[in-house]
């Protein structure tokens, strides 16, 4: 009978560079015209994201939010390391990376072998250095496990759940960065090089209308008012099934089997209502709340688009844990909500062990 770790962590692409750029995303955003000055004006702004910016464009702030965000990753971590997994499958969404308009799945087992990684592709778009000080083309080794993807594809079709799987990435495209940075986060002292742990990528269509016209990413007012909008994505309990069916699947399985959701909650570029200038917090909380409770009946009652009028679109990929996690009666023992206005968004990290009860 398998083993089973539950783990909820960021890919955080601003973990990347210095403190001082660390904020750069909502510098590119005030620059944007077509966002009314009052918006752009610290004094209006709330009282957290003032403080956040202070007088040094954040940079004191970056420090104690990457302190915050590497704690949480280094108890993923030792939780990892105490579990020994033989393979770490991760939910993480696709930004318009591997899968563009050729072909969008809603779900896409990547049954790969291994694969070598640019880490900082992301960064290096924007001009960015990385924070470790090493070359931009660096590259690691992320070591898939291609015959158990192949299974796990097979068992969820015989289920009843039609998924998609690739054997091998599009030509040119980079690595997606959920998964990707998964590997740096994790193993954050070596920027991912020494990960020992195989990494089997299940990737989600987050992005759902948003996946194409914005290109997963950020976009300027003027850009979005005549947008052309994509379909929708997976609905979240689609994401909450997807999950119990991948235990379901693996849990026939020998395995010590961890299973990962990749992102963080709601993000300010995509949450339209507030000029992108900062995540919703009200919103997270309200799922954070019913998340620590273990309150899956709440989880499943959030439509598409509340999550999309959110900017919450990443955080399908816990959607997909939430599934597995009570499919399997695992337990929440540990979690935080790391909070920020200025920091693009909320960041939530959690462990979820059999029979284990102390979210304090």
């Amino acid at each position: 009978m398998a083993q089973f770790l539950g783990l909820g962590l960021t890919h955080y692409p601003l973990l990347m560079v210095a403190d001082d750029r660390m904020a750069d995303l909502l510098r590119w955003t005030l620059a944007d015209p077509d966002i009314p000055d009052k918006e752009k004006d610290p004094s209006n702004w709330p009282e957290l994201m003032r403080w956040e910016w202070g007088e040094d464009g954040g940079a004191t702030a970056a420090a104690e939010h990457r302190q915050e965000l590497l704690d949480g990753l280094r108890r993923c971590r030792n939780a990892l390391d105490d579990f020994q997994p033989d393979v770490v499958v991760v939910w993480g969404d696709d930004q318009y990376e591997n899968f563009r308009e050729e072909v969008v799945p809603p779900f896409c087992i990547l049954a790969y072998g291994e694969s070598e990684v640019e880490p900082f592709a992301v960064i290096n778009e924007r001009g960015m250095p990385n924070v470790w000080g090493m070359p931009s083309d660096m590259t690691f080794t992320l070591r898939g496990d291609e015959d158990r993807a192949r299974q796990l594809a097979s068992d969820l079709i015989e289920d009843g759940f039609d998924i998609a799987y690739s054997y091998r990435k599009r030509k040119g495209a980079h690595f997606p960065h959920a998964i990707a940075n998964t590997q740096v986060f994790l193993d954050y002292a070596n920027a991912g090089r020494d990960f020992p742990y195989r990494i089997l990528p299940i990737t989600v269509n987050c992005y759902g209308e948003h996946a194409i016209v914005r290109r997963g990413g950020i976009a300027r007012f003027a850009d979005i008012n005549d947008e052309r909008l994509d379909p929708v994505g997976p609905s979240p309990a689609r994401c909450f099934a997807l999950g119990a069916a991948v235990a379901r699947a693996l849990e026939k399985t020998d395995a010590k089997i961890a299973l990962v959701a990749s992102s963080s909650w709601s993000h300010a570029f995509l949450n339209d209502k507030d000029w992108h200038l900062r995540p919703d917090t009200t919103a997270d909380e309200l799922l954070y709340d019913a998340f620590v409770r273990s309150d899956w009946t709440y989880w499943n009652s959030i439509s598409s688009r509340k999550v999309v009028d959110a900017g919450q679109h990443e955080i399908l990929n816990w959607f997909c844990l939430a599934g597995a996690m009570n499919e399997l009666g695992m337990e929440l023992s540990w979690s935080t909500l790391a909070v920020t206005d200025i920091f693009n968004s909320n960041k939530c990290f959690a462990i979820f062990e059999p029979g284990s009860v102390d979210i304090g």
